[in-house]
């Protein structure tokens, strides 16, 4: 798993934020986090969830900050996830966040589009038409397909990256893309290799360094 350099990330946050950037969602968190996460704090929402954080997220959290600065509009605090403009805490009995005890089962994308109706059934038979669209976004939403998985970031239009706790592969991250009807699927770095949570934040962190204003930061 992913060993964060935590003293370089605080460091080039830091930085970024002097200087400035046109980084996208960067006017949400202007590259700063939150306070750190205490011991704790950490050690009781693993045992009220039944699971264990994966290495590098829990030290994200604890010697960097509790969410803020990170890709697209930033990291979520622990337990908290976006609604609307501001963040909410959820529970697993919200209908979008699953049993986190629970594996996460998939391996493979997933866009199981099958039920959703034709939309010359509207014009037909409206009635119908949102009773089988109905019961297409209760099966296509349904938060068993992220039992084992905490959500850890948005990129607006419900647009969400989610980090798996439990399950086969736990410490990598996927992107649920249902509200575009694309499903649910691994996230990747450029290099098309799986991405954990340490590796796609430093990979955000190293372009935000490779565009700001058009030059190079220096290296810590």
């Amino acid at each position: 798993m992913h060993q964060l350099d935590t003293t370089r990330i605080i460091g080039t946050l830091a930085r970024l934020k002097a200087v400035g950037s046109a980084a996208f969602g960067v006017e949400a968190h202007g590259f700063r986090v939150n306070a750190r996460l205490s011991e704790a704090d950490a050690w009781a929402f693993e045992q009220d969830h039944k699971i264990v954080l994966p290495a590098d997220f829990r030290v994200f959290l604890m010697d960097v900050g509790n969410g803020g600065a990170g890709p697209f509009y930033g990291v979520f605090p622990l337990g908290q996830m976006d609604d609307n403009v501001g963040l909410r805490q959820w529970n697993e009995n919200d209908g979008l966040v699953g049993i986190l005890s629970e594996p996460f089962l998939l391996e493979e994308p997933w866009n199981d589009l099958s039920g959703i109706p034709n939309s010359e059934l509207e014009s037909q038979n409206e009635a119908e038409y949102w009773a089988q669209m109905d019961s297409f976004e209760k099966r296509y939403w349904s938060s068993i397909l992220v039992n084992g998985a905490i959500p850890i970031c948005h990129e607006g239009c419900a647009l969400r990256i989610w980090l798996v706790v439990t399950g086969r592969r736990p410490g990598y991250l996927w992107e649920d893309r249902r509200s575009e009807n694309e499903g649910l699927l691994p996230v990747r770095l450029a290099n098309g290799s799986p991405a954990t949570f340490g590796s796609w934040y430093e990979q955000w962190l190293d372009d935000c360094v490779a565009t700001v204003n058009g030059k190079q930061l220096s290296n810590p």
